[in-house]
């Protein structure tokens, strides 16, 4: 039986390289191809494939958000995260975005094809020791709110952008990243977005 592919990928080579990868396969197609996180949904509802293949970095929308709506507005599609970062904290965050397959881009070509089959059958496909360091990581010491604002200053906006973005004050702003220093136990913002990001909690 055909498994139909929906495939989230912001480098367009990549993406193509991808594409054709999975189609030497005879029972895999690609039925729809994006660039952007909030493109997934909508070629989604569209196209009703039987699995995605999100990569987590994408313009618009992350990954992982990607998934957790499409798990919502679309649950027969199952999601597989195929990515570069196997940090424990990213792995926490995708399972529970509802993600099934979490699979590292430097992985054998061959085992693309047998995640995406995994995936699609309701099997999870995740390498148990990706898990187990899952298991054993710290969880995010930040609050929802002060990960949202360490988030955008992950992306280069300053205070006033931050503030302006989120709809808070400046001096509140000031005070979450200042909060959020104390928190991580780092030397400044700059080493703060280092270590969140190392540990998967900013993307």
């Amino acid at each position: 039986m055909a498994t139909r592919i929906l495939l989230a990928e912001d480098v367009q080579m990549v993406r193509g390289a991808l594409a054709a990868l999975l189609e030497l396969e005879e029972d895999l197609f690609v039925v729809a191809s994006v660039s952007r996180g909030d493109d997934i949904v909508p070629a989604a509802l569209e196209t009703r494939p039987d699995v995605a293949v999100l990569d987590i970095n994408l313009p618009g929308m992350d990954g992982l958000t990607a998934a957790q709506e499409l798990h919502h507005k679309l649950p027969s599609c199952p999601t597989l995260i195929l990515t570069s970062f196997g940090r424990p904290g990213l792995l926490r965050r995708a399972l529970a975005a509802h993600v099934q397959g979490f699979l590292l881009k430097e992985a054998p070509p061959a085992q693309l094809a047998t995640s995406v089959r995994a995936v699609a059958a309701g099997r999870p496909a995740i390498a148990p020791e990706l898990l187990l360091d899952a298991w054993n990581h710290q969880d995010n010491p930040l609050s929802a709110r002060e990960a949202e604002v360490l988030q955008h200053a992950a992306r280069g906006a300053d205070v006033v952008e931050i503030a302006t973005s989120l709809c808070l004050s400046q001096g509140t702003v000031r005070n979450y990243l200042t909060s959020i220093v104390c928190k991580l136990g780092a030397r400044n913002r700059i080493d703060a977005v280092r270590i969140a990001y190392e540990e998967g909690w900013v993307s």
